[in-house]
């Protein structure tokens, strides 16, 4: 077990339960295994409990936190407990390399993206917020606090890559019934945000002081009972997809 917490967010502390409300979209998981193009090997780093793992080829993971190794189901390979900076493999080594709403969390984003490049042969796929557009999510009108704290996490997507160097940016579509729970994912479903397993699974509140997390949800609450939430929002329940913050940076070969 890695002694000391590897990114900004304690995931011994905080990751139990963490699949109960993130599993991996099919949609979003289409795009992000179109980008690893043919690969057959293909590393994945700050691999989780395994989200987004394409099941048809050969897969390595990487993962730090023992409490988010644990639960990776069986069908997925074991995780190497190891961090992006400094990865304990060859150059080349693989097909392809990935990287799924991660890099925020890395203590050094650029060496861990330089690690990632170095090792694989072939493209380089990372799932990232846009910290820009987050901020123009409906969320921010009740806790801007959290805002506040991803703008500061999430590396500017332009600056990754061109780390990476000639990498693609593209915009992925978060579904209406997404299944990964992350912020956008409830875009129409604001009630979910009122339930604390939820925000468990959403790193970004455990940088909110609480006092702030509980005025913001306490408007929240009022303004679903009062209707005044749909009277802004409301088309959002019925729209099939929404075009948020969410972005695939992929790397072509080297």
């Amino acid at each position: 077990m890695t002694a000391t917490i590897a990114g900004d967010f304690d995931y011994e502390t905080h990751g139990a339960g963490y699949t109960n409300t993130r599993q991996p979209d099919p949609r979003i998981a289409a795009h992000v295994h179109a980008a690893l193009g043919d690969a057959r090997t293909v590393l994945n780093v700050g691999a989780g409990a395994g989200s987004y793992e394409p099941t048809d080829r050969y897969v390595a993971a990487v993962e730090p936190s023992a409490a988010m190794r644990s639960q990776r189901p069986r069908a997925l390979a074991p995780a190497i407990d190891a961090v992006a900076g400094h990865l304990p493999f060859d150059d080349d080594r693989f097909d392809a390399a990935m990287a799924i709403i991660t890099v925020h969390q890395w203590p050094d984003p650029d060496a861990g993206l330089r690690e990632l490049r170095r090792v694989s042969r072939g493209p380089v796929v990372v799932l990232t917020m846009d910290a820009v557009a987050l901020g123009s999510y409906w969320l921010a009108d009740y806790v801007p606090e959290l805002f506040a704290a991803e703008r500061r996490r999430f590396p500017a997507v332009a600056h990754l890559a061109e780390v990476l160097g000639g990498a693609s940016v593209r915009n992925v579509p978060v579904p209406a019934d997404c299944v990964d729970g992350f912020g956008e994912a409830f875009y129409g479903r604001p009630e979910r945000f009122l339930d604390p397993a939820v925000r468990a699974a959403q790193s970004g509140w455990a940088f909110v002081d609480p006092e702030a997390t509980g005025r913001g949800l306490e408007r929240l609450r009022a303004d679903l009972a009062s209707g005044a939430w749909d009277a802004r929002h409301g088309a959002l329940r019925d729209q099939p997809e929404f075009a948020g913050s969410l972005r695939l940076i992929t790397a072509p070969a080297r």
